[in-house]
């Protein structure tokens, strides 16, 4: 009984956190114990706003919009990322040619390349793609890498002695190994994803989320920044607990 409640704790406090934030905030606003701006809304008034634009077409709209750029540049960046991070990890020479330049080019921000980008390409679906797509490849390359070069010799070494090819030890034995180091790199670029998508929307693209808060912003409209504030919070939550679930579900009983 006692394993299972400790097992319980970690939720209910997370959730208790949760409220207790929610309550802050709704009576520090109701009662004026929040300096500031005075338009800034209760939560119950957010939810409210939540449920409104749940029926109005912008709200909607705009959410497939930057729901369909991430799911492109993810997607296409996560795998070229995988793939060339696995030869990298395997074949040396291809890592001797290839470091330098991820080295020189991993380091830029996937927002400094916009301005760039928007005289090469223009202002048009294909920009927020590789941008979301420069976001993801790099940092995704750099920890598939390091999980190819973690895996330990011996475990290499012992499949060959047991007649394994070379594919069958990349795809059985260094691969299996390097899941975890993967698996970092996916929960925490789609988390980015997400936030350079709005960011990127706010800047330099007219539609999707950022787009619409920069639209509120003009209005004056705290409460419909917050509820796209709230959709993206939540956005990389579902996004990176899929990849945490698909982790354990992969991973689970041996990592």
């Amino acid at each position: 009984m006692n394993s299972e409640q400790n097992s319980y704790a970690p939720k209910i406090r997370s959730i208790f956190s949760v409220l207790l934030f929610i309550a802050i905030w709704e009576f520090s606003v109701r009662f004026g114990w929040m300096p500031g701006n005075i338009f800034f809304p209760p939560f119950s008034e957010v939810l409210t706003e939540i449920w409104e634009m749940l029926f109005d077409d912008l709200l909607i709209d705009s959410y497939k919009s930057s729901l369909t750029r991430v799911m492109i540049g993810f997607l296409l960046g996560s795998t070229s990322g995988i793939v060339l991070g696995v030869l990298m990890g395997w074949n040396q020479k291809v890592y001797d040619w290839l470091k330098p330049i991820i080295s020189i080019l991993y380091p830029i921000p996937a927002l400094g390349w916009l301005p760039l980008l928007m005289l090469l390409i223009g202002i048009n679906e294909v920009l927020p793609v590789v941008i979301i797509f420069i976001c993801s490849f790099f940092p995704i390359v750099y920890n598939t890498v390091k999980g190819i070069k973690e895996v330990k010799p011996e475990f290499i070494n012992a499949a060959r002695l047991l007649g394994a090819s070379d594919f069958v030890i990349l795809r059985k034995v260094v691969i299996p190994q390097a899941l975890p180091y993967i698996f970092i790199g996916l929960k925490l670029e789609s988390g980015a994803a997400w936030r350079t998508v709005v960011a990127a929307e706010m800047i330099a693209i007219p539609t999707g989320i950022g787009a619409l808060m920069m639209r509120a912003e003009n209005l004056m409209r705290i409460d419909i920044i917050l509820v796209c504030l709230i959709v993206l919070s939540v956005m990389c939550l579902i996004f990176e607990n899929f990849f945490s679930y698909l982790e354990y579900k992969m991973t689970g009983e041996w990592n």
